[in-house]
């Protein structure tokens, strides 16, 4: 499309006719993010807000607000929502929001989709304005639509990268935890900032820590690879407990595999600590994103930097289509 479509030929605003357009099932995610402090993720997690049950209120508040999108938004049409769904998790200092909107009909959910994570996020705000008032709304934005003529549609922020394959600082990068006590708030995440810190280093723009307890690390996965980074890194849920399915939930994402990587890293770690023989970390490809597992300890994390820091830039190089292959 090469010109507005809310805007006729004269340049007025209209709103769009969609009498002719036949009724498909139409689908939108949307996602942002309430950025804080640790305390205010500590008070919400225990429910201790001086206004309290904050998420319940900011969900309740997303989903009104996305009822009402045709009337806060002058050009919007009235749509039959089927169903609108709010959900929220953590990272150390940010409430991440994701919402999902679902109607049949002529025209697409996106801005209802938009609208909930918007209200839901300033809801939030209210919710934490007395502890915080500095807390910021960011980064909301469209994540996937489908239905309608153009069928699915999906965020690829990893195309800005590809112009310039060779320069890992042109990259983004996600930091995923997997652990049941950080996600609770009775354990202090050791990992997660020393990942972000040490990716920051290298120039990337990194997202995280996430947070999810062991059993939700498959939806920390969806979350992190919303957004097509050029790398998720994951720390925890690698080892034999039954509790521990970090590589399982990235195997079923993974499209290739990338078997030397994650053995590298567990060589240099059985090196120095012969247990670190347990971890079934493992490393691939989902799309144009890759994905490292690793050990859940500082000094798993401390050998996954070294063995990866040299092959970083050639391997995300190759993944963006200008890496060398000859001697490969």
């Amino acid at each position: 499309m090469s010109e507005l479509s809310h805007v006729d030929r004269e340049g007025r605003a209209r709103m769009v006719d969609v009498s002719a357009k036949a009724d498909t099932a139409r689908v939108a995610v949307a996602g942002g993010e309430l950025r804080t402090t640790a305390a205010v993720i500590r008070l919400v997690r225990a429910d201790g807000m001086p206004k309290a049950d904050v998420l319940s209120t900011a969900r309740l508040a997303g989903i009104a607000g996305a009822k009402k999108t045709s009337e806060l938004i002058p050009l919007c049409h009235q749509l039959a929502l089927s169903s609108v769904k709010v959900e929220f998790d953590f990272t150390d200092t940010s409430i991440t929001i994701r919402a999902t909107a679902k109607t049949k009909g002529p025209t697409g959910v996106e801005m209802e989709a938009l609208t909930a994570v918007a209200v839901a996020g300033l809801t939030l705000h209210d919710m934490v304005k007395a502890v915080d008032p500095a807390a910021t709304l960011n980064d909301v934005r469209l994540l996937t639509k489908d239905g309608g003529k153009h069928g699915h549609w999906e965020r690829d922020d990893a195309v800005s990268n590809a112009a310039a394959p060779q320069d890992i600082s042109a990259g983004t990068a996600v930091v995923l935890v997997a652990s049941t006590g950080v996600a609770a708030g009775t354990r202090v995440d050791t990992t997660g900032p020393v990942l972000a810190q040490w990716l920051t280093g290298l120039g990337f723009s990194v997202r995280g820590p996430l947070v999810y307890p062991d059993a939700r690390i498959a939806a920390g996965l969806a979350d992190a690879l919303g957004s097509a980074p050029a790398l998720v890194i994951s720390t925890g849920g690698t080892g034999a407990s039954p509790t521990d399915a970090t590589p399982e939930a990235t195997l079923a994402v993974l499209d290739r595999v990338l078997p030397g990587v994650a053995e590298a890293i567990r060589q240099r770690g059985t090196a120095k600590f012969p247990l670190a023989a347990l971890s079934r970390g493992v490393a691939g490809l989902a799309g144009r994103s890759v994905i490292v597992n690793l050990p859940g300890s500082p000094g798993g994390v401390k050998d996954g930097m070294a063995v990866l820091e040299p092959l970083l830039d050639h391997l995300l190089a190759q993944v963006a289509g200008g890496g060398a292959h000859d001697n490969e």
